[in-house]
């Protein structure tokens, strides 16, 4: 129990400490602008981490790897859709759906149908890397790359994290996802 008040002490930390999903306005470019922006959003932190951990919590097959990687390849995509001035609807409510449908996979990993958990990640990634190819200003390309190593990076630590919740606090995905959720409702008010 000690644990896992740890933890979700830690994740509120972690709220409290970066800024809101309503983090979508221009933002200077290059890499630096680029590798920091993903843990200044709280969206954007949120929903990278929450890949990570839905990946941990996937039945151990050697296929971990596909949600992140799809999730980076398709962020790309979004943030060059974004870039090019090509507009998609409800990118912003659908970024903090996300997060609740994130945590939803998260608490029920083990019994999704990968390819419906993959293109929902799929969809996820397009609308996320299109707020922020769009809000992208001066040297974009290099915001870009600098977001996705972020991205990447982020994606790792949950991965890390997940499988450190799967062995160390029992019902880890109800928990994670749980908390996911939630994080998602909040954002989704306000």
């Amino acid at each position: 129990m000690k644990r896992t008040t740890t933890i979700m002490a830690s994740a509120a930390t972690l709220v409290l400490l970066t800024g809101t999903a309503d983090a979508h306005a221009p933002v200077a470019g290059g890499v630096g602008a680029g590798l920091t922006h993903p843990f200044t959003g709280l969206d954007h932190l949120l929903a990278m981490v929450a890949v990570g951990v839905f990946a941990a919590m996937r039945p151990a097959d050697g296929n971990a790897w596909r949600a992140p990687a799809l999730f980076i390849l398709m962020l790309t995509v979004g943030a060059g859709l974004g870039l090019a001035g090509t507009a998609l609807p409800f990118v912003e409510a659908g970024i903090a759906l996300s997060i609740v449908l994130l945590g939803m996979m998260i608490a029920f990993a083990g019994r999704l149908p990968e390819t419906a958990s993959l293109a929902a990640i799929a969809a996820f990634a397009l609308m996320h890397g299109h707020a922020h190819g769009t809000e992208a200003t001066g040297a974009a390309g290099l915001f870009v790359a600098g977001m996705i190593a972020a991205s990447a990076a982020l994606h790792a630590g949950g991965y890390v994290l997940g499988r450190a919740l799967i062995a160390r606090v029992p019902h880890a995905g109800w928990l994670a996802g749980g908390a996911m959720g939630a994080a998602g409702l909040a954002l989704l008010g306000a």
